[in-house]
């Protein structure tokens, strides 16, 4: 399989971060014929069970990565919190196709809505929040109830803290000792994502699915999103165009807020996505081996949604009954457990695949399985 970005035969994918992303990205590269190597602080991380080699060190510990780069013959990310300062000297001297730009632009949430902005998506009004009179400041143009966010390495719900009324404002003080942004509430219809996998030549996009959180964590996500033909094509269209508009290659996913007609950009991730795990039972092609066609330099195969599809994610309290459902054997129920040695409460433990599935049907036959 040969790069055109290098013009050289790449065997060996090398992973930072060696997570449940990594572990798919692993099993999707084995299935190309394709090698794999993964960096990860975590001596039991889940890809580790799965890659033919790995590294266990820091993401920050730079010779570590340097020595990842040198044993792989492209690189990607399944974690979006590499030290910059790090990952671009880098991206100067070894093949990570994706480059650093994408990565950069999504680690700040002030820069990644400025970003979207800038290109011409729709976006809840923003300020930028570094102390008590600014955020006052905020409050005062964009107005109540509004959501205050850490501007970096916030997730799944962290780092962030819905403003009501006034009175909200005391417990916003402990999220101030960092950089925050103030967004504007939209109160949205629904939840939506879209993944896209772009090489330059063509950018390629699964069927938008519809999700649905709890806790601000992904806990289903529904395709084909039941709503409009029309805004869910436009929102595929002006996500390919956003993509072509910022030059990102690789793998994107752009999550969105859907009000009447209007679509929102909420935030980006340059890495495979929790929304997306559907794909590889739902689709033609999925997420992860896309990816992995981008860094081989293989052409990309445009997919198409097999049958209507749940995914469920499991988190720690639905564990034991995912371990039950996986036993019992349904046909086109797909259990993937990720073989985290810890469980606990809110961590993501795997997830499960409804193929041939509605939401009516997931509610009706399956719900009470799990945690309400």
């Amino acid at each position: 399989m040969n790069n055109p970005i290098t013009n050289r035969t790449v065997k060996t994918i090398g992973i930072i971060g060696g997570g449940q992303l990594g572990l798919m990205i692993a099993e999707q590269a084995h299935c190309l014929g394709l090698q794999s190597i993964c960096l990860d602080p975590a001596a039991d991380a889940p890809a580790f069970a799965v890659c033919d080699a790995h590294i266990v060190a820091r993401f920050d510990d730079a010779q570590a990565l340097a020595e990842l780069c040198r044993r792989s013959d492209a690189v990607t990310y399944e974690f979006e919190n590499v030290p910059g300062g790090i990952l671009v000297p880098l991206c100067e001297k070894y093949n990570i196709p994706q480059g650093y730009r994408p990565l950069y632009d999504s680690q700040d949430r002030l820069r990644e809505k400025t970003n979207a902005r800038e290109h011409g998506l729709l976006t809840p009004r923003f300020a930028a929040v570094n102390d008590e009179a600014s955020l006052l400041a905020a409050v005062r143009t964009l107005g109540l109830p509004a959501v205050l966010k850490t501007r970096t390495l916030g997730y799944d719900g962290h780092g962030q803290c819905v403003l009501r009324e006034e009175a909200d404002l005391a417990r916003a003080r402990e999220l101030l000792s960092v950089p925050c942004i103030l967004e504007e509430f939209v109160p949205f219809d629904f939840e939506a994502s879209v993944v896209l996998v772009a090489d330059g030549r063509q950018v390629v996009s699964f069927p938008v699915g519809r999700n649905i959180h709890r806790d601000g964590i992904l806990d289903r996500c529904i395709v084909p999103a039941d709503a409009d033909p029309t805004l869910l094509d436009r929102m595929r269209i002006e996500s390919e165009r956003f993509m072509r508009a910022c030059g990102y290659r690789g793998i994107l996913a752009i999550e969105y807020f859907v009000k009447g007609n209007d679509i929102y950009f909420n935030e980006m991730a340059p890495r495979p996505h929790n929304s997306g795990h559907y794909t590889i039972e739902g689709c033609t092609t999925n997420q992860f081996r896309e990816l992995v066609r981008y860094l081989a330099g293989e052409p990309l195969h445009r997919p198409e949604l097999t049958a209507p599809t749940v995914m469920k994610n499991i988190l720690g309290e639905d564990l034991e009954a995912a371990v039950r459902i996986a036993a019992e054997r349904h046909p086109n129920v797909c259990v993937h457990l990720y073989g985290k040695s810890e469980s606990r409460p809110k961590r993501k433990m795997g997830h499960i695949t409804f193929v041939g599935m509605t939401e009516e049907e997931f509610e009706r036959n399956w719900s009470d399985r799990f945690v309400k």
